[in-house]
């Protein structure tokens, strides 16, 4: 690895902030890219971007969720010397017809340089940090994949591999599946929490479920059926496998999500 920067978009983020710190206690120059960050970087604002990039050899490439991963950018990382890019993208992108993270993976294969994919599974932070606090502060998580098992996985373990991608050979043309150490469902997510936190938890798994909940926010009936279309087939693939990619690339196991259960609630992450 030279001396030059390697970027971290979102690095403000659930996991650009952890790969950026590890990069960090690595000694590796970091260049932490986000809209308020110390590199102003915004997807929507084109100006920003060859500024972000300068002095790059590396990046950590990831979009918020919704947030088309742009060629444009990608070639012109490429163009300032840009020589490996690492995309988060996720897993059964393919089932569940997710274009966005296709597309995006893509474009970073065919963009000229080394280039890693990870396809993380379901982040345990979405818990605490993201889109189902609320749902866990509310006692009830709606997500209408019924009894299939999931292979949630930490976003420390998904920020390490991404590191070890980034600065390590051997990685380069690589698609990673990044999972935790075993799966369950998300009943058993819920009440793995409700353990942890001391207040109830339960998950709701069906469609109508999931029509319930949606309804009443405004969300127009043809998008929720969408989402609903893209559950079912995740759900439909049956129990996910998990895999060694975080004991390979980082050489230690992959932390259970009781563990993260348990650390998130004994530092507040679910009280009021």
């Amino acid at each position: 690895m030279d001396d030059r920067a390697i970027l971290v978009l979102g690095a403000t983020g659930t996991t650009g902030r952890r790969v950026a710190d590890r990069l960090r206690a690595l000694g590796v120059r970091v260049r932490a890219a986000s809209r308020s960050g110390p590199v102003c970087f915004d997807w929507s604002i084109e100006s920003t971007w060859a500024s972000a990039l300068a002095g790059a050899s590396g990046i950590y490439l990831m979009a918020p969720d919704g947030q088309p991963v742009e060629p444009a950018l990608v070639r012109l990382a490429v163009e300032q010397g840009v020589r490996h890019v690492v995309l988060l993208s996720s897993r059964a992108i393919e089932a569940m017809g997710d274009e966005r993270l296709l597309t995006a993976e893509r474009t970073v294969r065919e963009a000229g340089a080394d280039w890693t994919i990870l396809r993380a599974d379901w982040f345990d932070q979405n818990f605490d940090e993201g889109v189902f606090r609320e749902a866990v502060l509310a006692g009830e998580i709606t997500v209408p994949v019924g009894a299939a098992r999931q292979a949630f996985v930490d976003a420390d373990d998904i920020a390490a591999v991404a590191v070890a991608a980034l600065t390590e050979p051997g990685h380069a043309g690589q698609v990673y599946e990044v999972t935790g150490p075993r799966a369950i469902t998300f009943a058993e997510a819920a009440e793995t929490i409700s353990r942890a936190a001391g207040r109830p938890v339960r998950h709701l798994g069906t469609a109508d479920d999931y029509r319930a909940a949606l309804g009443p926010l405004g969300i127009p009936a043809e998008e929720i059926e969408q989402q609903i279309a893209a559950f079912t087939a995740l759900r439909d693939l049956g129990h996910a496998e998990p895999t060694d990619t975080v004991r390979r690339l980082t050489g230690r196991d992959p932390r259970d999500f009781s563990a993260y259960a348990a650390e998130a609630a004994s530092r507040g992450a679910w009280r009021d």
